[in-house]
């Protein structure tokens, strides 16, 4: 999402913090292309139009003019503005009222709702331990019923029992009743959709609100349609009254129109982004973070929670000991690897570091996706205890027969064995005197005294801040590169060094 408005941005961005000071036509010029970049976007027009002359008035200020940095302080105003754009704060869903509590899901047919009330319900059941009931009211769509029946299996959460011949606001009603004599805490109502907005259904989604009287009436809409997405949510919140947006196939989206322009002009908050397939693919949404990823700064604090998340907290700890001390098998890269798949791969992981946005399509080129892992791992399986823990015994004859093993080449086991050298070199170089130095503090942040359990390969912590064009754990550009090249099938493009960190820091 926002890639191609990244790119742009960026390039927009470069050409003003390279001037020692800045005019007010420079200013002018800079506003000229990020306008033309955002209507690319498919931002909505009037949005562009306030965005830009609220930056112009902030721009050519003399706290701009006479700023040390004045290109980084009009990326400065520009990130704030985004924040605005986007809502300042981030909401969640609220289930602050007496249970059970009333979800009603509104929008097109084909947004992806029926999916999305399942991937609500899974993370309402696991994150929140709520015990919620799923209700379909779709009545209209054939097997609809019966898709939320069986999201409902896959995800162990309760579905209202499907009985023929009732009407939506009567299996709405049924649902309240089965949520208080059950002890639910949160029903979810799964309601009907159209290919397009007409009177019937809306009616209907009126009658529904009356039913089951609602604490949320969150809609779901397709952020691939654009500004149409817009008028969706104009026209929902005008007859039913909207409390929050998930947008859909966020994942598909480069440009991000919808998002940007959705909460400007709706006034209502985007709560949740549905970022792919599975049904954990759910995001919460927050401005900040979403203004800096746009920015290219990355969004460092949504890595640690999914870090957090999928990152066994034991595991982290063994794994810190071994490392304090300058230890790193093959059975440790074998873990880094399937940690970093279960994150979403080395490319979403990169796609989060400040400055990577102008490397996405370097990242994609190389080919750093999971295929690559479970290759590596499978490597991995195939030596034996011993070639796991000492591989420089890993000679000609072994490699034959691990790479038949495998289903690999020579080669792609050469690359392995080089990228665990590297790595393994790195960890001896940050393993200094009793833990000291940055080992030190990567262990502390691997589990070992709070913050963020270790990022595969060694990017694990967030020591002191992130210096200007520096990765996490001390990871720097170049280490980024010869890890994208080792991982990668065959030779991928050369990745150019990030440089510049965030705006507001001093570039190195």
């Amino acid at each position: 999402m926002f890639e191609s408005l990244s790119e742009r941005l960026s390039g927009i961005f470069d050409g003003l913090t390279r001037r020692g000071a800045l005019s007010e036509k420079d200013v002018s010029t800079a506003l000229r292309e990020i306008r033309r970049a955002l209507i690319e976007a498919d931002v909505a027009l009037e949005v562009v139009r306030e965005f830009t002359e609220s930056v112009r008035e902030k721009a050519v200020g003399a706290s701009v003019v006479k700023s040390v940095t004045p290109g980084q302080m009009v990326v400065k105003i520009v990130h704030d503005e985004l924040v605005a754009m986007l809502g300042e704060e981030g909401a969640q869903i609220d289930l602050n009222a007496p249970a059970p509590v009333a979800v009603m899901m509104v929008g097109l047919q084909g947004s992806g709702k029926t999916t999305t009330t399942g991937k609500i319900a899974l993370r309402m059941k696991d994150r929140d331990r709520k015990k919620v009931l799923m209700a379909s009211l779709d009545t209209r769509r054939p097997a609809a019923q019966e898709q939320l029946r069986q999201l409902g299996e896959q995800t162990e959460v309760d579905t209202l029992p499907i009985v023929e011949g009732q009407d939506p606001v009567q299996i709405a009603n049924r649902a309240m009743q089965a949520a208080k004599l059950g002890g639910y805490d949160v029903v979810l109502l799964d309601t009907a959709g159209r290919t397009s907005i007409d009177e019937p259904l809306m009616v209907e989604m009126a009658d529904i609100k009356n039913a089951a009287n609602p604490h949320e009436i969150l809609l779901v809409a397709d952020s691939l349609t654009g500004q149409d997405a817009v008028n969706l949510a104009q026209n929902f919140d005008s007859r039913v009254g909207v409390t929050g947006i998930v947008l859909t196939r966020i994942d598909g989206d480069g440009r991000g129109g919808a998002a940007l322009s959705m909460r400007a002009v709706t006034g209502k908050p985007i709560k949740l982004l549905g970022v792919g397939e599975k049904m954990d693919a759910l995001e919460d949404f927050y401005p900040k973070r979403i203004a800096d990823r746009i920015l290219g700064m990355g969004d460092i604090v949504s890595l640690v929670e999914k870090a957090a998340q999928t990152i066994d907290a034991e595991q982290a700890e063994a794994m810190a000991k071994k490392m304090q001390k300058g230890l790193f098998d093959m059975d440790d890269l074998s873990q880094q690897l399937g940690q970093m798949s279960q994150m979403g791969g080395m490319g979403s992981i990169m796609k989060m570091m400040p400055g990577i946005g102008k490397m996405a399509k370097q990242i994609e080129a190389a080919g750093l996706d999971d295929n690559i892992f479970k290759k590596q791992q499978a490597i991995i399986s195939s030596m034996t205890r011993q070639e796991r823990r000492t591989p420089k015994l890993l000679n000609a004859s072994r490699k034959k027969r691990i790479a038949a093993g495998s289903g690999t080449s020579v080669q792609e086991i050469n690359q392995l064995i080089k990228m665990h050298r590297q790595m393994a070199d790195m960890m001896k170089s940050m393993s200094g005197k009793k833990g000291k130095g940055m080992m030190g503090k990567m262990a502390a942040a691997m589990g070992m005294g709070g913050g963020m359990p270790g990022l595969p390969g060694g990017m694990g912590g967030l020591p002191g801040g992130l210096p200007g064009g520096g990765m996490p754990g001390g990871l720097d550009p170049q280490q980024l590169e010869q890890m994208a090249r080792q991982m990668g099938a065959g030779s991928p493009p050369k990745l150019p060094g990030l440089g510049g960190g965030s705006p507001f820091g001093k570039k190195k």
